[in-house]
């Protein structure tokens, strides 16, 4: 099986997510959202590498309109990002 570097660097595009089945990737693209800011947050307090992080990064940089992405880093700077992060 390959490494977390190795599925990292080989990345194309984001794979099948089970938790979402439906053509419809929103929630797919907000998740992955979250969970990108969440797993830095919680490796940068506990003074690890980030690193691992980079592939919720590359999948909703890959599903999310760019647009959307923009607004909830607005969003998150001012203080009024409706996520749990």
């Amino acid at each position: 099986m390959a490494s977390l570097e190795e599925k990292i660097r080989t990345y194309k595009t984001a794979p099948f997510d089970s938790r979402f089945p439906n053509t419809n990737q929103t929630r797919n693209c907000f998740q992955n959202y979250l969970d990108f800011h969440r797993c830095g947050k919680s490796l940068s307090a506990q003074g690890r590498d980030t690193a691992p992080c980079e592939w919720f990064h590359r999948v909703y940089k890959s599903i999310c309109p760019i647009s959307w992405v923009a607004k909830w880093d607005d969003q998150r700077e001012a203080g009024t990002f409706p996520g749990k992060i």
